[in-house]
């Protein structure tokens, strides 16, 4: 339940703090800008990887946990528990900002910018390179030392940063879901769904090229987390 709390807690302050400077930034005229709604994603990731990492691996993600689960880093009897904790603790965020900003329509919901395939393949690209850092600076499903949380919420940044006025930069199923659940506007949703997902499960494909001990690296953390 602990490990539940965290992925909640930590994929609400996710949502409620990048999708809220979305929304911020639309309702103030351009105040955050593109680049500060980037560093707000990065930020807030780093600091909760740095606050409940050692609790529950700090996911956020449910293609993040689905990418742990496929390089078998992560029992399969958790993962549906963890993606429901990311899902519930999203809707909240949203629901929230749907309260405190009743006039906005969209809530940080992501839209492809142009072609639809365009996004996909953006989405999949960043999320393979996002789940690519993280599998090389973890161990099993948590985090690895002190510069774990900087590299993750560095890639997210500069992520955002380059792709986000295209595709969104979601790299999140349940940063997209929840948005657009609360906002009614599901047009395009399967992109942020698949994408991702994919995403990640090629990314194990590639930590292997490189690592012959991707998958289930810490055999012994993996032991304890069942």
């Amino acid at each position: 339940m602990r490990k539940l709390a965290a992925e909640f807690l930590g994929t609400f302050a996710l949502v409620f703090a990048g999708t809220g400077a979305i929304i911020i930034n639309e309702t103030s005229g351009g105040a955050i800008t593109h680049v500060g709604i980037a560093l707000t994603f990065g930020l807030v990731v780093l600091a909760m990887i740095y606050t409940v990492g050692d609790v529950s691996g700090a996911h956020f993600n449910p293609a993040v946990t689905v990418g742990f689960w496929a390089a078998r880093r992560f029992p399969t009897g958790d993962v549906w528990r963890y993606v429901t904790a990311q899902i519930a603790g999203a809707l909240l965020a949203s629901l929230t900002l749907k309260f405190l900003f009743p006039a906005n329509a969209g809530l940080g919901a992501t839209h492809p910018a142009g072609p639809p395939m365009q996004s996909f393949i953006l989405e999949f690209i960043l999320t393979f390179l996002l789940m690519f850092v993280i599998l090389n600076v973890s161990t099993g499903s948590k985090e690895k030392g002190i510069t774990a949380g900087i590299a993750i919420g560095a890639v997210i940044g500069l992520e955002a940063l380059f792709a986000g006025p295209i595709c969104g930069a979601s790299m999140n199923p349940a940063r997209s879901l929840a948005p657009a659940l609360a906002s009614g506007h599901l047009n395009d949703l399967w992109i942020y769904l698949l994408a991702p997902t994919l995403g990640a499960l090629a990314a194990v494909i590639g930590c292997l090229c490189i690592r012959e001990n991707c998958c289930c690296s810490n055999p012994k953390n993996y032991a304890n987390e069942n």
